[in-house]
């Protein structure tokens, strides 16, 4: 699994609108409402299972990257979502830094091991200071995705 492969081009917002932490992660729900990918019933449900995991502790990870996830029997399959904010955006990260890239996913409700694999999917790319840099001077999210379909150099 690679976060490529989770994503298309209408799920990838390459200019967030949104300046601070939940208001991006509606964003992004709304987003995925809009295009089909969650119904309007499953939106407040998960956007409640949001806000539950993101009040346990801040999924803004550090060095500009956030993964708000959550577990939810309205979807049968991972749905993700990918974000970009060149401005950034307060999500109350561990590194108290703005955030640029919000990776946002839902996985079926008890797949746990999917979950898992999907962090490490994430984990795996944007681990990369040059995969990050790329990301930034993306122009659209056709160019986006491209850059996550790349496998970063190893160190």
């Amino acid at each position: 699994m690679t976060l490529a492969s989770l994503l298309s081009p209408n799920r990838v917002i390459a200019d967030m609108k949104a300046v601070e932490h939940w208001p991006a992660i509606v964003e992004m729900v709304d987003h995925l409402v809009e295009h089909g990918y969650l119904t309007e019933e499953a939106r407040d449900p998960i956007l409640e299972s949001l806000r539950l995991r993101e009040d346990q502790r801040s999924t803004g990870i550090g060095s500009g990257i956030a993964i708000p996830h959550a577990f939810s029997d309205k979807v049968s399959e991972v749905t993700t979502i990918f974000g970009r904010s060149r401005e950034g955006i307060e999500f109350c990260a561990l590194d108290s830094a703005p955030v640029n890239f919000v990776v946002l996913f839902i996985v079926p409700q008890a797949q746990y091991a999917l979950h898992l694999k999907t962090l490490a999917a994430i984990a795996k790319i944007l681990n990369s200071g040059e995969i990050r840099k790329h990301l930034t001077d993306a122009e659209n999210a056709d160019e986006i995705l491209g850059i996550l379909s790349k496998r970063p150099a190893r160190a």
